[in-house]
């Protein structure tokens, strides 16, 4: 489903990582680890077509996401550091948005009960910049509650600030979404148990 083919990355004279190769298969998934500044984000941002490899490609079904360009992109959800939430629009505001602009028709009344599943229910009306840091991050996620659609979920530390409750919340998302053979590619510096029946794991150095 997803390839990476000897990808390469370089961020100004450093080379990050080389030679990378990697498979992601429908209803797998996909953990990228290793130590802070090893490319685990920017080896998420290749694979979303965010940023080129300086060598190598990624392929979706066989092809290069270059060729692909928008068709790929309407196929993925990636979540990434920045919750990329708009500070004067209110929770409910920035998901319909995001929503729209994925090309899905969610009404406010679906927004409003995946925010309730976040546990942010409550900051619906509220604007994103009075929000703490654990609530914009399960604002963001609540856009996997309506993203069943989409074959391939790219998460960029998704558990992160995320209480008991969310975490818990998120792992049942994630295991609904390997169970219908979709695929999810994340980093995690937490031990959070995945249910499915493929799990890989892609240590950089």
């Amino acid at each position: 489903m997803l390839e990476g083919v000897d990808l390469e990355c370089v961020r100004g004279e450093r080379t990050l990582f080389q030679g990378l190769d990697f498979t992601l298969e429908r209803g797998a998934l996909l953990r990228v680890a290793g130590a802070n500044g090893s490319g685990k984000t920017s080896l998420l941002r290749i694979a979303c077509g965010l940023t080129p490899p300086a060598h190598g490609e990624v392929r979706w079904e066989g092809k290069s996401i270059r060729a692909l360009k928008e068709d790929y992109s309407k196929r993925i959800v990636y979540i990434g550091h920045a919750n990329a939430l708009k500070d004067d629009l209110t929770a409910r505001e920035n998901l319909l948005i995001s929503s729209a602009l994925a090309g899905l028709e969610e009404t406010a009344e679906q927004v409003c009960d995946a925010l309730e599943r976040f546990g942010v229910g409550g900051c619906a009306m509220l604007p994103a910049r009075v929000l703490s840091q654990g609530q914009r991050r399960r604002v963001a996620l609540a856009r996997l509650a309506f993203s069943a659609a989409f074959p391939l979920w790219v998460l960029d530390e998704p558990f992160t600030a995320l209480d008991a409750a969310a975490v818990a919340d998120l792992q049942a998302l994630l295991a609904a979404q390997l169970a219908r053979g979709g695929s999810v590619m994340l980093t995690t510096h937490q031990e959070v148990e995945i249910a499915a029946a493929n799990v890989r794991r892609l240590d950089l150095l």
